[in-house]
């Protein structure tokens, strides 16, 4: 059955490999980090922005294909029809094509750092890469031990955010800080969310992953208070003064999580039917954090 779904799907599988809805995750974090800025300084910098948002992406290409590559060297991915490596049956060209990635991204960021004749940027975001090889590269694979999740966290919440924010203003905000905590959560629900499908890939390959540490069930009643934090802390710093009012608009982000929770609480532990769920916290990181951003743009739109 598999291989006849290869031979009449081969599109469906070059697009599972490729992810493009992942990307966002690069999307996210530059666009929060330069709302803030925008909103406490009231200065655009679109250049640096764009420049910041395609190096961002490059450097997820690098991420998504090495991390292939990684697991093809742990045999975790034997059975995923739709890794790079798998596809081409190519391990070399996945490796070096996504060191091209890195380098092109990089070069993106040295720019900015050129430009502001100032190489704070380009030191936060190499830790960012260190991070991220330290997840699935060896001979860390740090993702193997249960903590992709905290790496996730740090690398896409508060250092993408802080960096995004630095090469606005060149300084770093408290502001900004709380905004990159709610995105480093929405971030660590979609690699979360990955688990719940692969848990016997999991096991075998002995990846002691979160949801392989709780059970799909005890995964499932964690991922309803991860998702409600996000609007819980946005009320909370709402309330407190340090959010504008506006930032409420992460609310209209709420049918995703709801989505989200009761979807993977149905499903948790049916692999074929649970399997798409990261696609739907993919929807939920990108709504909240849009919406979170209009709140710090919003209110400065008529001055």
């Amino acid at each position: 059955m598999t291989t006849k779904f290869i031979a009449q799907s081969p599109n469906k599988l070059w697009l599972a490999a490729l992810k493009p809805p992942m990307y966002s995750v690069a999307i996210i974090p530059i666009w929060i980090g330069t709302a803030v800025a925008y909103g406490e300084t009231l200065n655009m910098h679109w250049g640096i922005f764009s420049t910041f948002l395609l190096s961002a992406i490059l450097i997820i290409a690098w991420l998504n294909l090495s991390n292939d590559v990684f697991d093809s060297e742990t045999g975790i991915d034997h059975n995923k029809h739709h890794s790079l490596v798998n596809l081409t049956g190519n391990k070399s060209l996945i490796f070096w094509l996504s060191n091209l990635f890195l380098a092109a991204g990089i070069l993106g960021i040295i720019a900015i750092a050129w430009w502001q004749r100032d190489w704070t940027v380009i030191g936060i975001v190499l830790l960012c890469c260190a991070l991220g090889y330290s997840y699935q590269g060896p001979p860390f694979r740090l993702g193997y031990q249960g903590l992709g999740e905290v790496i996730c966290f740090f690398t896409f919440g508060p250092m993408a955010v802080a960096a995004a924010y630095y090469s606005q203003a060149q300084s770093f905000s408290s502001m900004g800080l709380a905004a990159s905590i709610i995105i480093g959560i929405s971030t660590s629900i979609i690699l979360f969310c990955s688990h719940f499908h692969q848990v016997e890939d999991d096991i075998a390959a002995g990846k002691r992953s979160p949801i392989v540490r709780l059970g799909t069930q005890g995964g499932a009643k964690l991922l309803h208070w991860l998702s409600g934090s996000l609007f819980a802390l946005t009320g909370l710093l709402i309330a407190l003064g340090m959010f504008p009012v506006w930032t409420g608009l992460i609310v209209l982000s709420l049918p995703f999580a709801l989505e989200l929770v009761q979807h993977v609480g149905c499903y948790h532990d049916q692999p074929q039917k649970v399997s798409n769920c990261k696609f739907i916290a993919v929807k939920l990181h990108f709504w909240s954090g849009l919406f979170l951003g209009l709140g710090f743009v919003v209110p400065n739109l008529w001055y």
